[in-house]
């Protein structure tokens, strides 16, 4: 008798565990297997960012406009029925720890998903970690090509511009409106830097770049840097650089009576962060060049703007409007667009094959290249200058690759955003 039950016991407990296995080793979707994060009434997702530390300038303004995106559309009855709930986590910009909070995401809340994690030296660290998880990893907020590997990881997409595709169309407004004139470059000392400098070198040549430098984000003196390129002659400087970094990058410069003319990525080139940077000094922004893909800030008339600013006033604690508030919600009604696009019975699997489907319109000045091939962001940019202390757009769009593709003026124009601000299914 006793080893009867035993016995019992003992296929009871096998059976149990079994079914357990069953339900962590698939993403599943409908039945008895669960999907990590998903929930009848919930999404829940997660990201890490800059909240404090070198990148924080700017950078830490942009999860939480995702978040005031999602509860407008939470408050407005969410996605098939679900509210998202968006989980941020402070990484400081620091790699390590990057790969700490993404483990706490992914392991102990169990997300659905990482949605617009930050930075290329910071994301590139979880990578292999999400593979191994088959957790999406959508939307990285960096330039990096390195989110535009589907072979390697199908799971991860980009959103920005890559930076070689960002460096061809800026040393193409060079190339056509400053030639003669000596062009220099500094940039951060990875991927960021690496591809931006690709990019230029494109266009311009090897020999087209007279003096290069680059910068770590834990040494915050870039004295040396800077007056390795006034030394040099330099007339017109690229700038692959975070916000923290192109402020420090242009103070330091008029300290030294150095004044280029500066041509900056969109990532480190916000003027209302840069301004609140420089403080009194934020006329020394008059004039610099850069290049964006959403909507002007600038503009009274555009209606992303408007939405995105209606939006931010109501949800967002009163944050002062910038480009990187303005970031933050076009990747929440992407991600929005996508979710619905997945369906009611929504598994990880279904989340991946509709951003490959493609197709996505929004506020975006250039095309989104989402495909089954193709994993990167944004093609294209248009060109942006402050003047007056304002900082808007001037002449066409452009598209190109991140190879040797001709830079093309795009002519689409985005279309209008629907009157409640939530895309539909």
């Amino acid at each position: 008798m006793y080893h009867g039950v035993r016995r019992a016991l003992a296929i009871a407990t096998s059976v149990a565990l079994l079914a357990a296995a069953a339900g962590c080793a698939g993403d599943g979707g409908s039945g008895a297997q669960a999907v990590p994060g998903v929930s009848d009434s919930e999404i829940l997702v997660g990201t890490h960012m800059p909240l404090t530390g070198p990148a924080s300038a700017g950078y830490s303004k942009i999860a939480p406009a995702t978040k005031a995106y999602f509860d407008h559309v939470n408050a407005n009855g969410g996605v098939h029925g679900r509210k998202i709930n968006y989980k941020i986590m402070d990484d400081t910009y620091n790699p390590a720890t990057t790969q700490q909070v993404v483990r706490e995401l992914v392991l102990q809340d169990r997300v659905f998903a990482v949605l617009n994690g930050l930075g290329t030296p910071t994301h590139t660290g979880v990578l292999d970690f999400l593979k191994t998880n088959r957790v999406p990893d959508l939307f990285v907020a960096s330039g990096s090509r390195s989110w535009d590997q589907p072979q390697k990881y199908s799971g991860t997409f980009g959103f920005n511009p890559d930076y070689t595709v960002e460096g061809k169309i800026l040393a193409t407004y060079i190339k056509a409106n400053l030639a003669g004139r000596k062009v220099c470059f500094l940039g951060q000392g990875d991927d960021f830097g690496r591809d931006s400098l690709a990019g230029v070198e494109k266009i311009l040549g090897p020999t087209g770049v007279a003096v290069k430098q680059s910068y770590v984000t834990s040494n915050p003196n870039v004295a040396p840097q800077i007056g390795a390129l006034k030394a040099g002659g330099c007339q017109v400087v690229v700038l692959a650089t975070v916000p923290g970094f192109t402020a420090l990058s242009v103070g330091t410069a008029a300290r030294l009576d150095f004044k280029p003319q500066w041509v900056v990525s969109n990532v480190g080139g916000d003027y209302a962060t840069l301004a609140a940077q420089l403080g009194e000094a934020k006329p020394l922004l008059e004039g610099m060049l850069g290049a964006n893909y959403l909507p002007s800030v600038a503009s009274a008339t555009d209606p992303w703007t408007a939405l995105f600013r209606r939006i931010n006033d109501e949800r967002n604690g009163g944050t002062p409007f910038d480009g990187h508030v303005l970031y933050g919600m076009a990747v929440g009604y992407l991600f929005v667009q996508v979710l619905l696009a997945a369906g009611k019975d929504l598994t990880r699997d279904k989340l991946i094959a509709a951003v490959e489907k493609g197709g996505y319109r929004g506020p975006g000045l250039a095309p989104l290249r989402f495909a089954t091939g193709d994993h990167s962001g944004y093609g294209g940019l248009r060109m942006i200058k402050v003047s007056g202390g304002v900082q808007d757009y001037f002449g066409p769009a452009y598209e190109t690759d991140e190879q040797d593709g001709p830079v093309n003026e795009y002519r689409e124009q985005p279309l209008s955003p629907p009157q409640n601000g939530i895309p539909s299914s």
